[in-house]
This record gives C-alpha cells, structure tokens and sequence, in this order.
C-alpha cells in the first residue's frame, strides 16, 4: 500500500527511486515536518504517483519545494556471494569495496541496503555488470525484496 510524503519538487517524477535519508537540521520548525518525516530511515522507495493537483510547498532543504507523492518500498539490486544466490534464499553483501571506478561497485555496495543485515533475495538477475572482481569474489547480482513497512 503505497504511503503519501513529500519530497523535492525536482525528484517528484513516477519511477524515481531513493534511499530516505531522514531529517535535516533544517527541518526544525517546519509546519510539514508531519507529512515529510514519515518514511523509514534507510529504506529505498520507489515514487508510484505524483500528486497533480497538489500544491508545491516551500522548503528549506529543497530549493524548489516539496511535493506530495506515493510511495512505496523499492527492492534493492546488489551483488552477493554467489554460493547459495537463488530466489528466496537469505544473503548479505560479501563486504566493502574500495574500487568506485568497478562498473559492479554501486551493487556491492547499494544504497538501501548494510553490511551487517541479511536480506531475502527476490530474484536472481543474473551476472554482475563486471568483467573480473578486483577482490576476487564470485558474485551474483540479485534483487533483495523490498522492506515491509
């Protein structure tokens, strides 16, 4: 069931995911601390609809306001070990990676999802985007299902 938040006017497109953040200091006073602050922290989302008729609201954090859209929990792509990498199994991420120019970094090391937490694996994608792991790992790039919320 999606939820109704507010986010940046310029981020309010049908498709768009993100990773919730939480609060920021400039939130302190706002009168729709209410109906922005409403997400779980650390949780990818995906926005489902954007509201048309609402209005666009001033913000202190987003220089063109906010906007009412729907969302709800997106799953997140990652590379796992791939020893045991099959739809509904359990898996957590092989670890850090230092290499950010690897075509596969953003998938060992996704937005939405942490080291230490195991997730259930949706379906299996497939092979990862790299040609060779720096570190030597036997990855497979996954979908882990979204977060209940």
């Amino acid at each position: 069931m999606p939820t109704v938040t507010l986010i940046g006017s310029r981020l309010a497109d049908t498709g768009r995911e993100f990773v919730y953040e939480g609060e920021s200091p400039d939130c302190a006073g706002c009168p729709y601390r209410s109906q922005c602050l409403n997400l779980s922290v650390g949780t990818r989302y995906r926005v489902t609809d954007v509201r048309e008729n609402a209005q666009t609201l001033d913000c202190a954090v987003h220089d063109a306001g906010v906007r009412a859209v729907e969302v709800e929990p997106a799953p997140v792509p990652a590379n796992v070990p791939s020893k045991g990498a099959y739809a509904g199994s359990r898996a957590s991420l092989a670890g850090p990676c230092p290499h950010t120019e690897c075509p596969s970094h953003e998938y060992c090391v996704p937005d939405g999802a942490d080291f230490d937490e195991e997730r259930r694996i949706e379906r299996v994608l497939g092979d990862p985007p790299h040609d060779y792991c720096a570190l030597d790992r036997e990855l497979t790039l996954v979908e882990f299902k979204a977060e209940e919320e």
